[in-house]
């Protein structure tokens, strides 16, 4: 089964499957390949997976997250008036860490040279017919792209005339990303023509991207226009393996990436819906969209203060923040009459015999931490109107693709790759657009103290694959597109599942709702851009105007679009009769290929 964001994309990974690879090939060819089609990611952003190794049986996580520069200082952003760094351009740039994940994945669990899963992405470098969705994103982002002069020349196709960028349809060229690609498969050949085993060879072509020629031209471009990645930042990154962070929810293992992602919030909203029966209440009634809302802003709020990258900061209280009886102290606070407005971070130190180290700070920003209290919210979070403009749903929305492979014998894979998104600005000849990623930091560390910006340090970010075992094997996989949504509905797609029986098609289509009662990770320069909305909800258009009532008297503010959901992919594995249900949405041009 190969599933991602384009159907070029996925019949990457179908080839592959064709030519003999595992799901771990598979997924590196979708992977190049929704690079190279700028599928709202390119080749300078980020990459992390869950995959699950038959032979182990156990789950491993990939992080491939790129870190802030040399430079990337707090003093640095806030000189050049910023309460946040930049949403787009060099300064918003983190180091690469797609070419070195893919390679990790590709050269410990992979089977295939990078010569055979590049070959389909390589393929699109040298032109494919575009798309009309990048087509016209490259016209929409015409102004942007214009301020830089590497981008410029890879999307100015038409330089001079009407419409500058590609029109749909035209075959579209990328000569320097083609090189890029050309010079790592190079350096692995050359490798193993000098007798280099298979790993050497992949090395070989990791060694040039992060190290050689690549770097260079890569920092150089960079440098030109502003930014801050040296070639010491380049060579001192490394992708990491790790050990995900996992909770048990009714029999059933739920994996997710650790707390430099907001994967966690998902385990945390599933141990406060533990002790709800939501079967009961009924799918989308008034009752369950209710408490899920607030189930997920308790979540969401304790993701706003706690997390950050655990390896520059170990502080971190996940112990305490995904243990059960933390979770029931979280549940115990949903008021049933009324959204609350007023919540904020819990306490979770007591659940691990620590003092929060935290208590000033949150109590300088507005926090009361005594429950009795139930002042929870910072003083400049509340009274906000409700935001129906566009602008705020992007930023709500940006970004990532995702990615699902599994195979016949039992490799799984779940990638929500990103960063590098339209409008990119590419680093020098190497058709590599830069990560955008740096905007996710905080400059302020009463926003949260783990997630202060600084050299080496990766920012938390939104990136959020899932997976799922039942009785030790592998029961779900599933990703989504779609920045501080995609926890809110990969949530809501796995109760579809394991509360309501759908079956895995209709989980990823069915109506679901956001909440706005967060912090944004993504876009905007000021406070008021990143702020929580209170209240405010976007339902499907399709939700019943019994229910809409309802909402209203809890106090929630409604909006409505036919589109509440990111496209999810997803992958069930039907162990009574050994076979693979594939389920993609109709939310975007994702596709899925099974075989």
């Amino acid at each position: 089964m190969a599933i991602t964001g384009k159907p070029m994309a996925a019949t990457a990974g179908a080839m592959i499957f064709q030519q003999g690879g595992n799901a771990v090939d598979a997924a590196c060819a979708m992977l190049a390949a929704t690079c190279t089609m700028w599928d709202t990611l390119s080749w300078g952003g980020e990459t992390q997976a869950l995959i699950y190794n038959p032979k182990t049986g156990k789950v491993i996580a990939i992080n491939a997250m790129g870190v802030a520069p040399t430079g990337a200082t707090v003093e640095f952003f806030k000189s050049k008036g910023y309460n946040f760094p930049p949403e787009y351009g060099p300064l918003a740039a983190t180091t690469p860490g797609t070419p070195g994940g893919l390679i990790y994945m590709l050269m410990n669990y992979g089977s295939m040279s990078l010569k055979q899963v590049l070959a389909p992405a390589m393929h699109m470098a040298a032109g494919y017919a575009i798309e009309a969705q990048s087509a016209n994103t490259m016209a929409r982002d015409h102004d942007m792209l214009a301020t830089w002069p590497y981008s410029k020349k890879v999307f100015f196709t038409h330089p001079g005339e009407k419409r500058e960028t590609p029109e749909p349809g035209e075959i579209f060229v990328q000569k320097d990303l083609l090189n890029t690609l050309t010079k790592m498969v190079d350096a692995e050949t050359a490798a193993l023509k000098k007798g280099k085993s298979r790993k050497e060879a992949l090395m070989a072509a990791y060694d040039r991207f992060y190290k050689g020629d690549i770097a260079e031209e890569f920092v150089r471009g960079s440098k030109e226009q502003g930014g801050l990645i040296t070639m010491q930042d380049l060579a001192k990154w490394k992708p990491i393996e790790e050990q995900p962070l996992s909770i048990n929810y009714k029999g059933i293992e739920v994996y997710k990436l650790q707390q430099w992602t907001q994967g966690p919030v998902m385990l945390q909203a599933l141990n406060i819906l533990e002790n709800f029966d939501l079967k009961g209440m009924g799918y989308n009634s008034s009752k369950y969209i209710h408490t899920l809302y607030q189930a997920m802003n308790l979540s969401f709020a304790d993701r706003d203060f706690y997390y950050g990258d655990p390896y520059a900061n170990t502080g971190q209280p996940m112990k305490g923040l995904l243990s059960k009886e933390y979770a029931k102290q979280r549940a115990a606070l949903i008021q049933y009459d009324k959204n609350d407005a007023k919540i904020g971070p819990g306490n979770p130190y007591t659940f691990e015999g620590r003092i929060n180290p935290y208590i000033r700070l949150l109590k300088e920003r507005g926090f009361e931490m005594d429950t009795t209290k139930r002042n929870f919210a910072p003083k400049h979070d509340l009274g906000m109107n409700s935001p129906k403009d566009a602008d705020y749903q992007d930023r709500l929305w940006r970004g990532t693709t995702s990615i699902e492979a599994a195979d016949k014998d039992g490799w799984v894979v779940s990638v929500t790759p990103s960063g590098g998104w339209l409008p990119a600005c590419i680093a020098g000849n190497t058709g590599i657009g830069m990560s955008q990623r740096m905007q996710s930091f905080v400059l302020d560390a009463a926003l949260n103290p783990f997630n202060v910006v600084a050299p080496g340090k990766r920012p938390r970010v939104t990136l959020s694959p899932s997976m799922f075992l039942k009785d030790g094997k592998p029961f779900l996989s599933a990703a989504v597109q779609g920045g501080d949504t995609q926890d809110q509905n990969l949530i809501q797609f796995f109760l579809n599942v394991a509360e309501f029986g759908m079956n895995v098609q209709r989980a990823t289509e069915a109506p679901n709702f956001n909440t706005n009662q967060l912090w944004l990770s993504l876009g905007g320069s000021k406070i008021s851009d990143r702020e929580p909305k209170p209240g405010q909800i976007l339902l499907n258009s399709n939700t019943p105007q019994n229910v809409r009532e309802e909402l209203k008297k809890l106090g929630y503010t409604l909006s409505f679009t036919e589109r509440t959901s990111g496209p999810i992919n997803a992958v069930y594995f039907d162990t009574k009769h050994g076979t693979l249900w594939g389920g993609s949405s109709n939310h975007g041009e994702d596709y899925g290929i099974g075989w």
